[in-house]
This record gives structure tokens, sequence and C-alpha cells, in this order.
């Protein structure tokens, strides 16, 4: 990019980023409001990762109607409405604490999880095609260090909020009488009241804020046939290196959730006290953002999008062995550093995925952006293992504890047929259906 170019996009990047930042703060709370609902609606693990399937369930049902949406008002509308959704579905937190049922706190968040997909389905194309394809995998990287730092607040903000003397409070649900048990879960319930107020004020004058915001007209550029000696592109259907893609942003977004959403749940089935597990979520994000920095240096001047997504993936695969043979603090450790294994599969997808779209670019970002799911399909999936397991090790007679604890340990095999197959798209299915030019 010439000098009065990068000038030209500088504010552009900087408002997206500053909405990466607000979708992320958003997202990764899941990891502090998952122990905290399971505790209120007194759940089982499966049941208490449906607060991560509320939010990723709404990019399928969400994506395409937001790309015909972005298609009719444009990106920047597009982006204003999908903070005000948000706002609405933060105050309907009110309601589901006052009532203290599960559905309405799922119903909440699957609500903003539709903000959120109208806000990334505008967002995440627009800041591929608003430079170079080559270096989108940077500019995304950018605005991945927005989105996990807001992560990292939000998880060390809602977790001081939410899971604070949460300890205790279990301690006291297992002596006190029903009436008294009722009255401890419907104040603890109401803690999540003044925060969510104070966001959904935020997001309202945000989304009438983004309305004036400077935002230049882009559109992706399609690849020229006859250069090429393609025919002409005709439907969606016709770019496989696009639905593999899907199918990988799909596994990825799992594994990430599953990442970030379960460790503090870990840490608490091997008998860490919540007070410094709430922590843990806060280690994945770093780890992503020490990475996504390292990726803003290298790509594209030291290494390809391409290369980026195969070390990303074999380092997936490598840790996911690390995590079920090893024990305690070190295990944490492990799922922390898968922060760095998925840092930069994120940007590199998109630009491999949406390359040569042209016309097609809006619905091809509709349809990585409804991968996103995979953070609603994988953590139950996770969930589920770890509660078979433990009924499997219970029924031999080891110890309610120390069966959830290799239970929790076990559930993380879900990741190695992840990784693997991201590492089939990174080595040869960004590849596939493409006519080498």
């Amino acid at each position: 990019m010439t000098q009065n170019q990068q000038k030209s996009t500088l504010v552009p990047i900087l408002i997206i980023a500053g909405l990466f930042f607000i979708f992320g703060f958003v997202t990764w709370i899941n990891g502090a409001l998952i122990p905290f609902m399971k505790t209120i609606n007194e759940l089982t693990d499966a049941q208490s990762y449906l607060v991560a399937s509320a939010s990723y369930i709404s990019f399928v049902v969400m994506a395409l109607p937001a790309s015909y949406i972005i298609n009719k008002i444009g990106y920047k509308k597009g982006m204003s409405l999908g903070l005000i959704i948000m706002a609405i579905g933060a105050l309907l937190f009110i309601p589901a604490a006052e009532a203290r049922t599960y559905w309405v706190f799922l119903v909440a968040i699957f609500i903003q999880g539709a903000g959120m997909t109208l806000l990334q389905t505008a967002s995440n194309p627009y800041i591929t095609i608003l430079g170079p394809m080559e270096s989108a995998a940077k500019r995304i990287a950018i605005m991945g260090i927005a989105n996990k730092v807001a992560g990292a607040l939000g998880s060390v903000i809602f977790g001081a909020i939410l899971l604070s003397g949460i300890d205790g409070i279990k301690e006291k649900l297992n002596v006190v009488d029903a009436i008294e048990k009722e009255n401890l879960l419907n104040t603890m319930a109401d803690s999540v009241i003044t925060p969510y107020i104070v966001m959904a004020i935020v997001l309202f004058l945000l989304g009438i804020l983004i309305r004036k915001a400077p935002l230049p007209n882009v559109e992706a550029q399609p690849i020229n046939a006859s250069e090429s000696g393609e025919k002409a592109k005709t439907s969606i259907f016709q770019f496989p290196h696009l639905w593999l893609g899907v199918f990988a942003l799909f596994l990825y977004v799992g594994v990430e959730v599953v990442a970030g959403d379960t460790i503090i749940s870990y840490g608490i089935s091997l008998n860490i006290p919540v007070e410094e597990a709430k922590f843990f979520t806060l280690f994945t994000l770093m780890a992503m953002v020490a990475t996504y920095a390292l990726g803003v240096f290298l790509i594209p001047k030291y290494i390809s999008q391409s290369f980026a997504l195969k070390a990303s993936a074999v380092l997936g695969v490598l840790l996911s062995f690390c995590i079920v043979f090893t024990t305690g603090f070190t295990s944490v450790l492990f799922v922390a550093a898968l922060g760095i294994a998925n840092a930069l599969v994120w940007p590199a997808i998109w630009p491999l995925a949406l390359t040569g779209l042209g016309e097609f670019t809006k619905t091809g970002s509709a349809l990585l952006i409804m991968a996103i799911s995979g953070g609603a399909i994988i953590p139950p999936l996770y969930g589920a293992l770890v509660d078979h397991r433990k009924a499997e090790l219970i029924s031999t007679g080891i110890h309610e504890a120390n069966a959830l604890a290799e239970a929790a340990s076990f559930g993380y095999w879900i990741l190695l047929p992840c990784y693997l197959a991201i590492l089939y798209y990174a080595f040869f299915g960004h590849k596939v259906g493409l006519r080498k030019v």
C-alpha cells in the first residue's frame, strides 16, 4: 500500500477495531457465565455449555438474513443495527435474572448473538477487502488484538462480578434449607442486572454514533475470467475452497470456544480455587493477543497467510495431546496455550476463503459467519463427553471429584479431529477449485 492509501484506511481500521473490541467483550464473558449459570440454575455440565450454544447458534439462524440486510442497507447501517440488537439482548438479562429462569437467559444471549451476527457479517468482509488481499490477515490480526484484549477485560470484570465468593455460596447451598437456598440463588442471579444495564446503554450509544463514522464504501474485486482462462462464476456453489473454508472455520470456532470457555470450569474440576481459576480465560486470551501481534509483524512480509495457518494447525494437534497426557496446573497451561495455536487461524482462513469471490463476497461472508456456529456445537459435545466419562468412572467406584477431574481432561480429545481438518485446509483445501494463473 502507498503512504496515502495507508492514511486513508487508518481511521476505518481503527473504527472497525473498536467494533471487534465490543463483540470480543460480549463473547468472552461466556467463560464466567457458564459456571455462574451452572450454579444459579443447578445445571449439569452439558446443560451449562448451552450458554455458548445460545450465542453461537444465532450465527446459523441469522447469517444469511444478515447478508440480505447488508446488501439492502450497506455495511455502516448494518453495523449500527447490529449494535442496537445487541443492546436489546443485554436488557433482557434483567427479566431473566428476576425470574432466574434459564431459558430466558438463553433467549437474551441468543438475541445478543443475533446482533453480533449482523455486526460480524458487516465488519469481517469490510476489513478483509479494505486493502490488498495478501495483507488481509495482518489487518484481521489487528482486529483480533482488539477482540481478545476486550475479551480479557470482559472475563476479568465479569469473573469478579459473577464468580466472587461462589465457592462459599456453593458450600452454603449444601447445608441450608430450601427457602434460604432460594434466597441465596436469587441474590446471586441479581448480580448480573447492573453490568448488563451499563452494557445496554453503551451499545445503544455506539449504535447511534457508528452511523456518523467516516467509513468509505468498498467492494471486493472478482477474478478476471478472461485472464485466468476460467468461465465466469454464476453460483456460490462453484467455489469449493470457500465451502471447505466454512467447514474449517466451523471447527476452529468450536475449538477456540472450548479453549476459552471451558478452562475456568476445567481448573475448578482440578480443585483449583475459583478465586484463581476465574483468571484462566485471561491466560488463553493473552496468548492469542501475543500471537496476533506476532502475526501483524510477520504477515505478509516474512510469512504467508497459508504458512501461518499450517503452523497454527500443527501446534493445535500437538497441544491437544499435551492437554490429555498431563495433569493439574500444567494441563491448564496447555489449554491456555491453545490461544497461540488459535490466534492466526481466523485471520488466515478469511482471505483464503474469500479469494476470487467478487460479487459473491457478501454471501460468502455470510456462510463464513454461519461457521461461527461451531461454537454452539463443539463445547456442548465437550460437556457431553465429560458427563459420559464421569458417569463411567463413578460406576467403577472412583470418587466423584476424581472422576470429574479425569473426565474433564478426557473431553479435550474432541480437539484432535478439529485441528487435523484445519491442517488439511491449510495444506490443500484452500486451493481446491482455484485455477493457477
